[in-house]
């Protein structure tokens, strides 16, 4: 799940751009999309980042897309069943082609669904009973035979899927990358580990195609693919990402008309507001990224013995000042948030709420109250038996708002829990990921983007086996309720097991597992010539197959 930690700086630092200079912002119509990160594979089973997942979306279609709105619409899939129990799925494929002429078959998808479970890849949990609850995926995940899971291909052009329980967002789930089909015979005609390496080794049958592609590098060209099977809707014959890393940089390219689309944020959000004419090309867009701070509790760890006390990690929670940080050193739109589920996601289906609605719902353990935040700390130097606490707080180095947060938490902390000292460690993205995996910090600023719009997919983090991250944090309650919620006796039960999310969280925040801080968003300026890109809350954040350019 290393997407997590660079989902955060992509989301800051991302940028579109236009190719070529022109003398007023969007003169130029050659789209060019500009990455905070580079991509990391285009294999749909290795991918783990958000830039990875959306190139590999760009290029090629799932059972299900996502519209404007973020529902569940047909693909490669024109109808589907679903059986009275909710457990089996039979998907009827459309009439479609891969880039070489090939038939997207429903053999496609289960070549690809096994491969995933068996390459143990991290993303491969989505499948299993956390997530999908595909039939014997954890199984086939752990070394089963792959000819297990509950996939099949009756003839070529239907695709059934049997679960081990309900799970109500099953169809908007088949519009993430790892659910995408691949073409076998493409696939063993490549020599091994390349595939996915170059435009020669990657097969689309999505709305675009690589046009030039060396891993790692600043530039992916893409083209528009003529054998699509909803060409008809896609405007753009050619365009390229490239990767950026500095914002500043790109404010001043839209400003000088060099690029047509910008992310902002911090001072430049306080720029543009104060241009009149700049800010008519401003929007803001939720994007459903939650950013916590992760305490990791191994008492074994340099200083993380102190933080196996949860009063000490109560201090810290509610000394800090969200409304603060998202207005003077984020400021963007993002929003001051005290659940472990971000704001604006996840509505009910039957009411429409979203499931973080009642931001003061846990306030008791979750706030900004000093006064509180020091009994706490009294709490935890008497049970702890020491005055004085120096932490390490690690973060990711590769833009400059990360740093500009960090700054504000050590400040606020150090000022409002007199003992508490912060010692910020700032690090490249794969320093980072590396203290991350190998348990060798204290506090780590961490970011979460949500794979699908359901409270699961961040509550799942933090069962004993949930993640990467080492909170080193284990609740047998808490992991119950998880499960019943997966696919035990909840699972079949919608308000029942939305009820009992949320005592789930509430175990979670009573025990300061984490720290939320602010739910993000995106401050795009993008020029008048440009229209139609979709941003998501979950899954993949932009699709660029409806964009038109003016």
């Amino acid at each position: 799940m290393k997407k997590i930690f660079m989902a955060a700086l992509l989301l800051v630092t991302m940028i579109f751009a236009g190719c070529g200079g022109s003398d007023s912002a969007g003169g130029d119509k050659k789209l060019s999309v500009m990455l905070g990160s580079n991509v990391v594979s285009l294999d749909s089973a290795q991918a783990t980042d958000v830039a990875s997942f959306e190139v590999i979306a760009d290029c090629i279609d799932g059972l299900m897309q996502l519209d404007a709105d973020g529902k569940a619409i047909p693909a490669l899939a024109e109808s589907y069943d679903v059986s009275a129990d909710g457990k089996t799925y039979t998907f009827h494929l459309r009439e479609a082609k891969w880039a070489n002429g090939d038939p997207v078959t429903a053999e496609d998808f289960v070549f690809a669904w096994r491969r995933h479970c068996k390459s143990s890849a991290e993303y491969s949990y989505i499948m299993g009973d956390t997530v999908a609850c595909v039939k014997n995926a954890d199984a086939v995940i752990k070394g089963g035979d792959p000819k297990t899971l509950g996939v099949s291909a009756p003839d070529p052009k239907t695709f059934v899927v049997e679960l081990d329980a309900p799970v109500s967002f099953f169809p908007a789930l088949m519009a993430f990358p790892t659910f995408y089909p691949i073409n076998e015979k493409f696939y063993n005609s490549l020599a091994e580990g390349s595939y996915g390496t170059s435009p020669e080794t990657f097969l689309s049958n999505g709305a675009f195609m690589l046009a030039s592609y060396v891993p790692g590098a600043a530039n992916i060209q893409l083209k528009k693919n003529d054998s699509y099977w909803d060409a008809a809707k896609v405007s753009i014959n050619d365009w390229q990402y490239q990767v950026v890393t500095s914002s500043d940089n790109a404010l001043t390219s839209f400003k000088n008309g060099t690029l047509n689309v910008v992310n902002i944020g911090g001072n430049q959000v306080a720029h543009v507001n104060q241009d009149a004419e700049l800010a008519k090309n401003l929007k803001t867009f939720s994007s459903g990224l939650l950013n916590y701070l992760s305490f990791n509790q191994d008492p074994k760890n340099h200083h993380a013995g102190a933080l196996a006390n949860a009063n000490l990690r109560l201090a810290i929670s509610n000394a800090i000042d969200r409304e603060s940080l998202v207005d003077n050193y984020v400021m963007n739109g993002a929003k001051a948030t005290y659940t472990a589920v971000p704001i604006d996601f996840a509505p009910n289906a039957k009411t429409g709420k979203f499931f973080a609605e009642d931001q003061k719902q846990f306030s008791d353990v979750v706030s900004f109250n000093v006064s509180k935040a020091q009994e706490f700390l009294s709490k935890a130097k008497s049970e702890l038996g020491k005055d004085s606490f120096e932490l390490n707080l690690i973060f990711s180095n590769d833009g400059d708002a990360n740093t500009k947060i960090v700054q504000a938490i050590k400040s606020q902390v150090e000022e409002n829990l007199p003992g508490v000292m912060i010692k910020l460690q700032p690090m490249p993205k794969a320093e980072y990921l590396s203290n991350i995996t190998s348990n060798s910090y204290d506090i780590a600023l961490v970011d979460w983007v949500p794979d699908y719009n359901d409270p699961m997919t961040f509550l799942t983090l933090w069962t004993t086996t949930g993640s990467e991250i080492a909170e080193h944090w284990s609740n047998a309650d808490y992991d119950k309720i998880i499960s019943d919620c997966s696919t035990g006796h909840l699972a079949e039960d919608y308000d029942a097991r939305w009820s009992a999310l949320y005592d789930a969280e509430k175990i979670l925040l009573d025990n300061a597992v984490i720290a939320p801080l602010f739910t993000s968003a995106s401050a795009v300026l993008i020029s008048p010539n440009v229209e139609g890109i979709e941003y998501h809350v979950a899954g993949i954040s932009r699709v660029f197959k409806n964009v038109k350019l003016k």
